[in-house]
């Protein structure tokens, strides 16, 4: 604990034993790595998720173990940048992961024994793997790239990522497509995800220490190889009186509050089981493509990089009036206590298009949202030690506002309320990112 490295990083003019860009300890070797990580561990679980209900006929499950995941994925969101930076990522990932295998057999136990507790308890554990995983994945995304290629890198990981979603929307789609009047998915759904999430899980275990990764330039994303529980916790500390991450809040709390509205009011309410899967398939789909297209804004547009900043926040907003505004005609004309007539995509002819191009726009604004504050995020330092603790603080932040919406939901709030609480935090949270990227972002 506490110790430095051997060697010192290299300056920038130092060139790598091997410059190949798909040399093992490349950046984009290790982001790719970890987007397959993702692909398998929480790609699968947004398949799931994106079910409605987590594939149940009963939402108050699912609702009631995503309030305990997000509760405690709060709390080591918080941590789990300290955590990563004194175990690095090896431990730090392979814990995280294991816990999305067990969380995904728990819905297959209740498929059996349909009593709730296990479900939670394994909600509960999954919010401290998820917290370990992600904070892990943000400091690799947002340190390992070269400063002027964040964007690409962001969208190469969303991409990569989301893939597991659409693969993971497909296996649902296929093993439920004669079950299109059934409330819940079948075990063969369930086995096909945790195959997928222990495949990740040792895949984990390939991923670089960031003291061992070398850019094209020489450098290396830190020269310390481990921290100390000390530091760790002061530096933390130290967040919640930082500006930077005060103007980031909004957007974290928004950025995981709205899937609760996509998945159980659009996707779950609309649609029947079977044309689930497909939904999801194209909602995750759609981010790949939003990831990309706001990659390139926020890395190539302009020359500056705080001009690019601010026009990919422009775009995002704009896109998102619209998105929001075409949900809100859409829930005019269903409610809690007026349900919709469900939709397939074989039986409900050209009634279907409406509502699946808006869930495919959720999907397409939320990577566009999201790649656009990790790109921020990244543009306020380079050092994997210190985009670890602030990827960990908006972790933390966003899933305490995940929290709190599936507990509004259990509450049975009116979904028009909800559309237009997410539909505001996420206005808000616009300007302040504009400030930040002023302020803070370096050219």
């Amino acid at each position: 604990m506490g110790l430095q490295g051997d060697e010192e990083a290299p300056t920038p003019t130092q060139a790598p034993p091997n410059s190949s860009i798909f040399r093992y300890n490349s950046p984009l070797v290790q982001i790719s790595l970890i987007g397959l990580v993702c692909f398998c561990c929480p790609g699968m679980f947004n398949a799931l998720s994106g079910m409605g209900g987590g594939g149940q006929l009963k939402q108050s499950v699912a609702n009631n173990a995503n309030t305990a995941l997000y509760t405690t994925f709060a709390v080591f969101g918080f941590l789990g940048g300290g955590i990563y930076n004194i175990l690095g990522p090896h431990l730090t990932l392979f814990a995280g992961c294991s816990t999305y295998i067990l969380y995904a057999g728990s819905f297959l136990y209740y498929n059996h024994h349909p009593e709730q507790t296990f479900v939670i308890v394994a909600g509960a554990l999954l919010g401290i793997g998820a917290g370990l995983l992600w904070a892990c994945q943000g400091a690799i995304m947002t340190s390992y790239p070269p400063p002027d290629r964040k964007g690409t890198y962001i969208s190469l990981f969303w991409s990569i990522f989301n893939m597991g979603g659409v693969i993971g929307g497909l296996i649902p789609f296929i093993l439920n497509y004669n079950r299109s009047k059934a409330g819940s998915v079948n075990d063969g759904t369930y086995i096909g995800f945790m195959v997928f999430m222990a495949i990740g899980t040792v895949l984990s275990l390939a991923i670089l220490h960031p003291s061992r990764v070398v850019r094209n330039d020489g450098s290396r994303c830190t020269n310390i190889k481990y921290s100390s529980v000390a530091v760790e916790s002061v530096e933390i500390a130290k967040l919640f009186l930082n500006w930077k991450m005060l103007l980031i809040v909004p957007a974290a709390w928004a950025s995981n509050f709205f899937y609760t509205y996509h998945f159980n009011h659009v996707n779950g309410d609309l649609f029947t089981l079977r044309t689930r899967g497909l939904n999801n398939m194209f909602y995750w789909g759609a981010q790949m493509l939003g990831s990309v297209g706001i990659g390139y804004i926020m890395d190539f547009s302009f020359k500056s990089r705080r001009t690019r900043g601010l026009v990919g926040i422009g775009i995002v907003s704009l896109l998102a009036t619209a998105i929001w505004g075409g949900g809100l005609a859409n829930q005019l004309g269903y409610s809690r206590h007026k349900p919709p007539h469900e939709l397939d995509f074989k039986d409900s002819g050209s009634d279907f298009a409406g509502p699946f191009v808006l869930y495919f726009s959720y999907g397409l604004l939320d990577a566009m949202f999201q790649s656009m504050v990790y790109w921020v995020i990244g543009a306020l330092a380079d050092d994997s030690e210190i985009l670890s603790r602030y990827v960990g603080f908006y972790k933390g932040v966003q899933s305490l506002g995940g929290a709190v919406a599936w507990q509004i939901d259990s509450h049975n709030v009116s979904l028009l309320s909800e559309l237009v609480v997410n539909w505001s935090l996420t206005t808000v949270s616009y300007p302040l990112l504009a400030v930040l990227v002023l302020l803070a972002s370096k050219g």
